[in-house]
């Protein structure tokens, strides 16, 4: 009976992690590609892989950043954000990684979900004025850190991301450049044939045995 309620887990895990990925790709399809660092309302994603965002913005009032499996750093230190202030909505599944913003900035969050986001600056008061930035959405094993400065850890952990994505696309690129060099000698093989043998092959596979 514990092997069989092992074999039931396994199976699950399994289940979970492959629906997990479908969900993945079809999330990178629907969220299409990331914006410009210039724009005002930032599109940012990390499907199974790193996140490297440096906004410009000069008028920031919000966007959406999901991620999938992936993390990195979203950094707002040379934004400037809109004078009503700006909501970043955020859905996270098994990811996560820094959001760094100028030391001046504000931060309130308002998420759910089995992650959180904690801002670890030195605590200071703000102005009544301080530009405030929402953190909104959805967290599922992940989480975010806001900062005013790069962890190290993490750039360490962003580049190691990169490079093993780097490997992955590598690998791919030479399994479809095996293939279609299979099926270019396939196609030579064919065309090297006779003609007339081809013909008479045909013809004998039509001839019925008597």
């Amino acid at each position: 009976m514990f092997k069989g309620i092992i074999r039931l887990v396994v199976i699950g895990w399994i289940a979970s992690m492959v629906a997990g990925a479908v969900a993945a790709l079809q999330a990178r399809r629907r969220i299409g590609p990331t914006s410009p660092e210039s724009a005002d309302d930032i599109v940012a994603s990390a499907i199974f892989g790193p996140l490297d965002y440096h906004s410009t913005a000069t008028n920031l009032r919000g966007g959406t950043l999901e991620l999938w499996y992936g993390g990195g750093v979203l950094d707002l230190r040379d934004a400037t954000l809109a004078p009503e202030g700006a909501t970043l909505n955020v859905k996270v599944v098994f990811g996560g990684g820094q959001v760094l913003v100028p030391a001046e900035w504000r931060v309130v969050t308002a998420v759910s979900g089995l992650g959180g986001i904690q801002d670890v600056r030195a605590a200071k008061g703000y102005a009544a004025d301080a530009p405030t930035l929402t953190i909104a959405g959805t967290l599922i094993g992940g989480g975010f850190a806001v900062q005013s400065e790069p962890d190290e850890a993490m750039a360490a952990m962003r580049d190691g991301m990169a490079s093993a994505r780097g490997k992955v696309d590598d690998a791919a690129g030479h399994v479809h450049d095996a293939i279609s060099q299979a099926t270019d000698d396939a196609a030579s093989t064919i065309d090297d044939v006779p003609t007339e043998r081809l013909e008479i092959e045909s013809d004998q596979e039509m001839t019925p045995a008597t």
